[in-house]
């Protein structure tokens, strides 16, 4: 092995500008593989944060005014969805894969006031719907749970934003939790503190809104969750489904597309998923032709190897050497260029994007977040330099241990 490597080393070393031009290529191209990947990974980091973690299952419905008659109703009648709307949804039997129906209320002037502040506003939610659909961290406690929606508990949750200003700029999360806050006359339990880039609303149980307000069932807007839809096909059928439902219950017709307005995130999430996979298979191919064109050079300069060691290799075989001795000798020359170079492509390329990340990777309406690569794709563009490394050397070894001893020695 000790001499294996020793004579790698000479032969690198007696042509050190030709195998440094062609460990430059290669190190080229898999430094552009590495950017390329990295940003396709940033891109789609960027578009999951945009996204939200819980909007990629939902549908959403907004009631709209009929476009056309129907069983005696007129045109221009406007559909006002229900709180009833949902149970409806979940007892339909055509509503398969639905996990939760929910719907939000807000109250944009009410007062939640503390001994220090006061803000604002809130959101009356069910769990995992509104800002579940957000990628909120929770600093301290939980978010609005079952047993808030059960028991009508008063709880609520705030921003680490709303916090500073209900209890100073020295509050810490854990701190606040469990303290009142006086909203509506009555007092809410802090419950959790969130964070979030740029989220900062208050969050309380729908049902005890609800119940303290006495308003009416009419709400804005219906959220649909589905599980076990990964298809385009499946999360259209699955709006045709909920349309038909609705339509059922407040009698318009399933084409009358004016009737309700829907947002199918569902089904968005999905196609735009198809299209970051693509993304990142073109930047794979791109990449690779572009790591082509430095393995084209190993194999060249290995060919030239063989050729200018034509007398020695003759030698070797007339003292005894095996085939296999010259063919693993000429491939472990092709893997070692191949590899030294390919790792300085990938160390300076994942450089590069931590650089990139320190710049452009972390504001808001930055296009890219998180550019980088993980330890997975390392190990990917490791085999395929491997394995890239063998193939540019293995031509230039099967001419090699085709030499004839007696042809190689009269070479000159």
């Amino acid at each position: 092995m000790f001499d294996l490597i020793h004579e790698i080393g000479q032969t690198l070393r007696n042509s050190r500008l030709r195998t440094f031009l062609t460990g430059l290529a290669v190190a080229w191209g898999v430094f552009m593989l590495i950017i390329l990947l990295g940003m396709a990974r940033g891109v789609q980091n960027s578009f999951n944060e945009g996204m939200g973690s819980g909007v990629n299952n939902s549908i959403t419905v907004w009631g709209g005014m009929t476009g056309k008659g129907y069983k005696g109703y007129k045109a221009g009648r406007r559909i006002q969805l229900k709180d009833t709307d949902m149970d409806a949804v979940k007892k339909d039997r055509n509503n398969t894969n639905v996990s939760q129906v929910s719907t939000t209320a807000s109250n944009d002037t009410a007062q939640i006031v503390s001994p220090r502040g006061k803000v604002t506003g809130f959101n009356a939610v069910f769990p995992g719907a509104d800002f579940d659909m957000e990628r909120v961290t929770i600093s301290a406690g939980r978010k609005i749970n079952d047993p808030d929606i059960t028991n009508l508990r008063r709880s609520i949750l705030i921003s680490e934003e709303s916090m500073h200003t209900l209890f100073g700029n020295d509050a810490k999360p854990s701190e606040v939790l469990g303290k009142t806050l006086k909203c509506m006359g009555l007092s809410w339990n802090i419950v959790g503190v969130y964070n979030h880039r740029w989220m900062s609303g208050s969050y309380v149980p729908y049902t005890t809104y609800k119940a303290i307000t006495g308003f009416d069932d009419n709400i804005e807007s219906l959220v649909v969750n589905y599980e076990g839809i990964i298809t385009e096909e499946g999360g259209d059928k699955a709006e045709e489904n909920l349309r038909s439902t609705l339509a059922t219950t407040h009698n318009f017709a399933t084409d009358d597309n004016s009737a309700i307005w829907t947002w199918n995130r569902l089904t968005q999430s999905i196609s735009s998923g198809k299209a970051l996979i693509y993304l990142q298979w073109a930047t794979w191919v791109i990449g690779i032709f572009t790591l082509l064109t430095g393995i084209v050079g190993v194999s060249n300069i290995m060919f030239v190897s063989v050729r200018e060691r034509t007398h020695e290799i003759g030698i070797r075989r007339a003292i005894g050497a095996k085939p296999r001795s010259i063919l693993t000798q000429i491939l472990a020359e092709a893997v070692a260029i191949t590899a030294i170079s390919g790792y300085a492509g990938v160390f300076l390329g994942m450089l590069v994007l931590q650089v990139i990340n320190l710049l452009f990777g972390s504001g808001e309406d930055s296009p890219i977040s998180n550019p980088t690569v993980d330890i997975s794709i390392a190990v990917q563009v490791t085999v395929v330099l491997v394995i890239a490394g063998a193939l540019a050397g293995l031509l230039p070894a099967l001419k090699a241990i085709k030499v004839k001893p007696v042809e190689a020695l009269r070479d000159e």
